[in-house]
């Protein structure tokens, strides 16, 4: 599978966003304010908790790896979006967070 960098993954998520966003408009009259995308991220990172479990063992559900890939990247995906909404450069804002911790640590 191609590996894709950062910015392809904001242009890629973004376009998606802006079909999700037609899709809002067309069923709810209005698009989703930022606060419902991070309740939507949240929900996401919830199943990869519970996914996460059952893939462990410690919840019965089965074929579940399929399905935690899939929320993995989907929560990967919100993060990306959100940024965006809020003006944070996710770029900026994971090398900040690596560095800052990296150094926490003493690398």
């Amino acid at each position: 599978m191609k590996k894709i960098n950062l910015e392809e993954l904001k242009q890629r998520s973004l376009a998606i966003r802006k079909q999700y966003r037609e899709l809002e408009l067309t069923h709810h009259g209005s698009e989703w304010t930022v606060e419902e995308d991070a309740l939507a991220f949240l929900t996401d990172a919830g199943l990869v908790g519970r996914l996460t479990m059952s893939q462990q063992g410690r919840w019965p559900k089965a074929n579940t790896d399929e399905e935690l890939k899939h929320k993995i990247g989907e929560s990967i995906w919100w993060l990306t979006v959100l940024s965006e909404r809020m003006n944070i450069d996710i770029e900026d804002a994971v090398e900040h967070f690596l560095s800052k911790t990296e150094k926490l640590f003493g690398n």
